[in-house]
């Protein structure tokens, strides 16, 4: 069997989670560009879905996303320009700067949260309650043991 065949009717784990993420990112940024966010695109969500309300260094982005510090830095750049973060001296540290989100920036991370939330209850409604938290549970265990 021809391995793109045999990738299609066994998908290995790379694949699979590749799907999800995909879709995911499709459905949110999809709903998101409906409600007003249409500048934003998915690789945005690297800094958006790590950034702390009250800011974060670019260096943590970086290790929470797994993102290179210098794509970090070019989307970090794109945010401002958009107007939905800024950079600020870090008080605990004046050498650092932080990332922290604009009002519009705090207001399309809740959006993306309550989007987030609809996708998960509908998948947890699809396929019950228990099996969705076995699902997360599982996933979790496998993100953590890499």
């Amino acid at each position: 069997m021809w391995r793109g065949e045999r990738k299609r009717a066994d998908p290995d784990l790379g694949i699979l989670t590749a799907r999800l993420l995909f879709g995911i990112q499709r459905e949110l940024f999809g709903v998101l560009a409906d409600q007003g966010y249409g500048d934003l695109r998915p690789q945005h969500g690297a800094i958006l879905a790590h950034l702390d309300e009250d800011g974060t260094r670019a260096t943590d982005l970086a290790q929470r996303s797994g993102q290179h510090k210098q794509v970090i830095g070019k989307l970090v750049d794109e945010l401002e320009a958009l107007g939905y973060a800024e950079r600020r001296p870090d008080p605990s540290d004046r050498r650092a700067k932080l990332v922290v989100p604009t009002d519009r920036g705090l207001a399309q991370m809740r959006d993306s949260d309550a989007i987030l939330a609809a996708i998960e209850a509908r998948h947890a409604e699809t396929f019950g309650p228990d099996a969705y938290a076995d699902f997360k549970r599982i996933l979790c265990l496998l993100v953590e043991a890499r």
